[in-house]
């Protein structure tokens, strides 16, 4: 790589846009590519070259990092940048892709001589733009002295999961990860549902667990959002969130494992976007126990 590597960033979201950013910050050359141009304008000030299509973003860059909506964008978008694609580039897939398509993700980059690492990151939208994300990873030892100011550059800290990206074992952790979340985030909608339904004050069940093993951060931190009205901007939406919980169950079905609480996240969560919450924080699922959207307070 050079002596300031160029990375291209695809897919500017909640995610993309801020590691961009802190990629930049870190000092690396950042191009940026977002179906949506105008969601990816903002990054100019932040000194990152926004471009009009996937090839001009890659053309001559060192690294390639993918932060799409779920797997077949990322390999839609990586064929439209194709023909500038350049033998030998690192591509970090941070996509939440599930381990259906890591294989066809990196066939295509065997196809092109690209350095294919599945990196899928923990963390929503503070941490990301706190650089404090964790970066899950898979890839050859050879090239990852390339790859690491990048993962360093957007998280706080990187697990290696193996030496073959194409195994996808960095995707499968994420995706046991992302079952608990996103089970915890249902859980927590419950229990304000019914706290409401039952006329109970949720601090009330609050203080019978404090401090206890039934509390934890995570339930008070999305009980928050929901009873203060702070769904938007997302952290993580309710859409991504289906999206990630259908992965989890179809990764339970190839594998023979039935996942019965993550089907019903996923239900819960299609639900809400439904109901018009599809954009709003994943703890907006609260409202899919509710024929209509009840009353604040």
């Amino acid at each position: 790589m050079t002596d300031k590597p160029t990375v291209s960033v695809l897919g500017t979201g909640i995610m993309g846009a801020a590691m961009a950013r802190n990629l930049a910050r870190a000092g690396l050359g950042v191009r940026a590519w977002n179906r949506s141009r105008e969601k990816a304008e903002s990054l100019a000030a932040d000194g990152i070259r926004v471009t009009g299509t996937p090839a001009e973003a890659v053309e001559g860059a060192d690294a390639v990092l993918t932060m799409l909506y779920d797997g077949k964008t990322v390999l839609d978008v990586m064929r439209e940048a194709a023909p500038a694609l350049r033998p030998g580039t690192v591509w970090a897939q941070c996509t939440t892709a599930g381990i259906g398509l890591v294989a066809d993700l990196a066939a295509f980059a065997r196809e092109h001589g690209l350095v294919f690492y599945d990196a899928p990151v923990l963390g929503t939208r503070q941490p990301a733009e706190a650089g404090q994300l964790t970066v899950l990873a898979a890839g050859p030892e050879e090239g990852r002295e390339a790859v690491t100011p990048l993962f360093d550059a957007v998280g706080a800290k990187t697990v290696w999961t193996g030496e073959d990206g194409a195994a996808g074992s960095a995707s499968r952790l994420k995706l046991v990860a992302n079952s608990w979340v996103l089970a915890a985030t249902a859980a927590t909608g419950e229990v304000l549902a019914l706290s409401k339904a039952l006329g109970v004050d949720p601090q009330s069940f609050f203080d019978i667990v404090a401090g206890g093993p039934l509390d934890m951060g995570y339930l008070r931190a999305k009980s928050a959002l929901v009873l203060e009205g702070r769904l938007t901007p997302a952290s993580f939406a309710v859409a991504t969130a289906e999206k990630d919980a259908r992965l989890i169950v179809e990764a339970g079905e190839l594998s023979g494992v039935r996942l019965d609480v993550a089907a019903a996240a996923a239900e819960r969560f299609a639900r809400a976007a439904a109901q018009g919450h599809a954009d709003e924080d994943m703890a907006a699922a609260y409202f899919a126990s509710f024929d209509e959207r009840p009353a604040e307070g």
